[in-house]
């Protein structure tokens, strides 16, 4: 009994984020009953697409591309400053076209692996955190930058352009945001480490890859899904939600996304209003702030503590502060706007 119990705590330190989420979605099934219509709340293609992904970036990893991308990029930097800037940036842009989940699967390994290589994990912490605000700042610029913000698009028949240029002051005060802390990096050498020959090893190689997908994250993923669709069919949550969000929906966007996340805060707030550009903004600004803030901000999280595990408690305190303060900076510019 005290082995189940030890091994029961160690799961919830390693996982907190999926335990936390599960214990939640457990308690909201003592109000609504499971049923079919569980399977209706989670949002498949977000699951079966993280999947496909998560498996492509395994692949990827274990053919080296990664590795070669590091030893090509450590070719054309100078110094570290420019190391984390581009690693920094290269992540607010493809998050434009890829989506900040999938920019962000991609390049923290790629950052944890160049800082490594130049013997620089002092660095990695800050550059972690950095690339997680330029993803959720990134993916901003187009409707398809993120799953919040094409189920908004989908919902709202906002035009295109229309939306651009309603997060357009947002995206330019993040990135002086951005540029402004990347000036605090030390102009220092980069002491370039000799590099061998890379080796395949084709032995176990399918096996290696399935092994190495993050399946709690997707439980993470399930088990809020489950949590927001029960809170939608409780009646105390339904009308204190009618009551309220008018009106004030890009506070409640900010509040909500930092409990539930964004993805589920859009579509949950587009069930009781229909002021959809308050909604965007709201869910917007709102992914940055608490870990669970964003769906994102797991996957950084998540792939730092695999990576460096020592880094945990740092890297919670030095990604919520930075966040917070840029957090606090949008929403005064949501102010001066209106």
């Amino acid at each position: 009994m005290d082995n189940l119990t030890d091994r029961f705590f160690d799961f919830f330190k390693k996982e907190i984020i999926l335990s936390i989420s599960a214990i939640l979605a457990i308690i909201s099934c003592f109000f609504i009953h499971p049923s079919s219509n569980y399977f209706n709340y989670i949002n498949w293609d977000t699951i079966i697409l993280l999947l496909v992904i998560m498996i492509i970036v395994e692949v990827l990893k274990n053919l080296s591309v990664f590795e070669l991308m590091v030893r090509k990029l450590l070719t054309k930097v100078k110094n570290t400053r420019e190391l984390v800037v581009l690693l920094i940036f290269t992540c607010f842009f493809s998050s434009i076209f890829i989506t900040n989940d999938v920019s962000l699967i991609i390049f923290v390994p790629f950052a944890i692996l160049a800082l490594k290589k130049v013997d620089r994990i002092d660095l990695m912490i800050f550059t972690v955190s950095m690339q997680t605000i330029a993803a959720n700042v990134g993916c901003m610029v187009l409707p398809i930058g993120a799953p919040h913000n094409i189920v908004m698009y989908t919902v709202s028949k906002i035009p295109f352009e229309s939306f651009f240029l309603l997060l357009l002051p947002y995206v330019i005060v993040s990135v002086i945001f951005l540029a402004a802390l990347s000036l605090f990096i030390p102009r220092e050498g980069i002491n370039l480490p000799s590099m061998g020959k890379i080796k395949f090893d084709g032995k176990n190689f399918f096996r290696r890859v399935f092994l190495g997908v993050d399946y709690c994250l997707l439980l993470t993923f399930i088990a809020l899904f489950i949590l927001i669709g029960n809170l939608e069919n409780i009646s105390f949550f339904n009308t204190l939600f009618a009551k309220w969000i008018a009106g004030n929906e890009v506070l409640w966007g900010v509040l909500a996304s930092q409990v539930i996340s964004n993805v589920p805060a859009a579509i949950l707030l587009s069930g009781f209003s229909t002021n959809y550009e308050a909604i965007i903004v709201g869910i917007n600004i709102g992914g940055l702030g608490t870990l669970i803030a964003s769906m994102a901000n797991l996957i950084s999280y998540k792939i730092l503590v695999r990576e460096c595990g020592e880094f945990k408690i740092r890297y919670l305190i030095e990604f919520t502060v930075l966040n917070v303060i840029l957090l606090v900076i949008l929403f005064g510019v949501h102010v001066l706007i209106n």
